[in-house]
C-alpha cells in the first residue's frame, strides 16, 4: 500500500507501557495508530500488522497469555494484507478493510463516550459546590453629572488655541477658487422653450423623448425638462400618451418670440 498522509496526532491516549494489557484487539490497533501518528482512515496494514505481531511475540517470550481474540484479529490482518498484495483492487479485501475501519471508528467513539461519562460525576460535584455559593448582585453606582471644576479664563483661552492649532485651522478659500464650478446656467430655460415651440411649429407633433436628443450635458437636459414644465404651465403645449410613449403637441397662442418665463424657472 502507499504511504499514508498523517493528519492527526494522538488518536487515542498513549499507553504507558508497550506490553500493557488491552481490553481487545481493537484497543491494541488504536494504540498502534496513536504511536505512529496515523489516522484510522489512513491505516497502513503492513506497518500495523508487523507491530501487532511483534507485540504478541513479546508477550509469548514473557510467558504471558495471549487471548484468542488477539490471534483471530492477527489472522484477519494477515488475510487482508495478503489479498491486497495480490491485487490492490481486490473488492473482497477492500470490503474487509472498510469493515475494519468502521469497527475502529465505532470503538473509538465508544471509548470517548466512556471517558466523558466517567468525568460527569466529578464535574457534577464541582457544579454543586459552585451552586451553593451565594453571590451578591452588582450594585448600580449613581452618576453625578455636575461639573465641579473651576477654570481660569486664561486656561480656557490656551485650551481653545491648542485645539485650533491641532485642527490646522485655516481661512476660507477666496471666491476666485469657485470660478468655473458654480456659475449661471449656460442653457437658459426661455431659449429652450423657444426651441421646443419652433420645433412643434415645424413638425406639428413630436415625442417627449426626442426633445432630449442632442443634449450634450446634464445642465442642458435639466433646462429642456424645465422648459417643458413651464410650457405646460402656460398651456402652450399638451402632453398625451403613456409614460413609455408620450407625445407633445402645440396648443396655439402667442408667437414663439413673445414667450415670457419668470427667472425662477431658469
Amino acid at each position: 500500500m502507499e504511504t499514508p498522509i498523517f493528519h492527526l496526532e494522538k488518536v487515542v491516549k498513549a499507553r504507558a507501557e508497550d506490553l500493557e494489557d488491552f481490553d481487545g484487539p481493537l484497543d491494541l490497533i488504536l494504540s498502534l495508530l496513536s504511536k505512529n501518528k496515523m489516522e484510522i482512515k489512513d491505516i497502513q496494514i503492513s506497518l500495523i500488522l508487523d507491530q501487532y505481531l511483534a507485540w504478541m511475540d513479546r508477550r509469548k517470550e514473557l510467558d504471558l497469555e495471549v487471548a484468542s481474540e488477539f490471534v483471530t484479529m492477527a489472522a484477519h490482518l494477515v488475510f487482508i494484507k495478503t489479498r491486497m498484495l495480490l491485487s490492490i483492487h481486490d473488492e473482497e479485501a477492500l470490503s474487509e478493510m472498510e469493515q475494519l475501519i468502521a469497527s475502529l471508528e465505532e470503538h473509538q467513539r465508544h471509548e470517548n463516550y466512556n471517558r466523558i461519562k466517567a468525568l460527569i460525576p466529578q464535574l457534577s460535584d464541582r457544579y454543586a459546590v459552585g451552586r451553593d455559593y451565594i453571590t451578591k448582585v452588582p450594585e448600580v453606582i449613581p452618576v453625578n453629572k455636575t461639573y465641579r471644576y473651576v477654570h481660569q479664563k486664561e486656561d480656557l483661552r490656551q485650551a481653545i488655541a491648542s485645539v485650533l492649532e491641532r485642527s490646522d485651522h485655516r481661512l476660507p478659500p477666496p471666491m476666485a477658487a469657485f470660478e468655473g464650478i458654480v456659475g449661471r446656467e449656460p442653457y437658459p430655460v426661455s431659449d429652450k422653450a423657444a426651441e421646443i415651440l419652433q420645433r412643434l411649429v415645424s413638425f406639428g407633433v413630436t415625442r417627449f423623448r426626442s426633445l432630449f436628443q442632442g443634449n450634450r450635458s446634464r445642465s442642458e437636459i435639466v433646462a429642456t425638462f424645465l422648459a417643458v414644465l413651464e410650457l405646460c404651465k402656460a398651456r402652450r403645449i399638451l402632453l398625451a400618451g403613456t409614460e413609455e410613449d408620450c407625445t407633445v403637441t402645440r396648443t396655439g397662442g402667442a408667437e414663439e418670440g413673445e414667450l415670457a418665463l419668470s427667472s425662477e424657472g431658469e
